[in-house]
């Protein structure tokens, strides 16, 4: 597919709403005008892309009604894509457009963006922000797994193993000051914890290791 085949759908699209449609006005695609409102601007590409939204924002100089569209793809990737897109689209305030067969889909409309808080995300962030010990992670990193506060909770168990050798969860709730160390020893999410006997919990070999791999944040919670 060319560019220039998404002219013409796009274009009875528009006029059967009731607009007069020009194409290439001022290097604007396609320009849509009614009863002398304001104008209907639309970018078209053959992809989404970064350019293609930035070309949308500089339209939005012109006209608040400003749409880009794209020829509509097939299968998840496609559904998941455009999903992203009508989100961006929402931040942005441009309309997004697909044309499949010939016949155009409005997935979003240009508008003025309001954004929706949730709280619930918003409590969960500061949390975790205020149960970590220090700042053990460093933005961006790729090849080592993030060291949250439930990790380091983790740790902190498998830290007294080493020296105990065993643990009941209600001990390390009252004298270590973990909360949910009932539920870290019983789900033993990493592997680190073996029970011994019914409430009685001791460090595996793979604890140990994390010990050692970790030993910058042991040191850490031992500060």
């Amino acid at each position: 597919m060319r560019e220039t085949e998404l002219y013409a759908p796009v274009k009875a699209f528009l006029e059967a709403q009731g607009y007069e449609v020009k194409s290439e006005v001022k290097e604007c695609d396609v320009v849509a005008v009614r009863n002398g409102a304001e104008p209907v601007i639309v970018e078209l590409k053959l992809q989404l892309s970064l350019a293609l939204l930035l070309q949308g924002v500089d339209r939005q100089q012109i006209s608040d009604h400003v749409y880009i569209c794209v020829p509509a793809g097939n299968g998840v990737r496609w559904t998941s894509q455009v999903k992203d897109a009508v989100r961006l689209c929402r931040r942005l305030g441009l309309g997004l457009l697909s044309l499949r067969n010939d016949a155009v889909l409005a997935h979003i409309d240009p508008g003025p963006y309001a954004p929706r808080k949730f709280k619930r995300r918003r409590d969960l962030l500061l949390r975790e922000f205020q149960n970590r010990v220090g700042d053990p992670n460093t933005g961006g990193q790729v090849k080592r797994k993030i060291i949250t506060a439930y990790r380091q909770d983790a740790l902190r168990i498998a830290m007294h193993l080493l020296e105990a050798g065993t643990v009941k969860p209600s001990f390390a709730r009252d004298n270590l000051g973990i909360p949910k160390a009932a539920a870290i020893l019983q789900a033993d999410y990493y592997g680190w914890f073996e029970r011994m006997e019914r409430g009685v919990y001791a460090l595996r070999p793979l604890g140990a290791e994390a010990l050692n791999q970790y030993s910058d944040v042991v040191d850490l919670l031992k500060a």
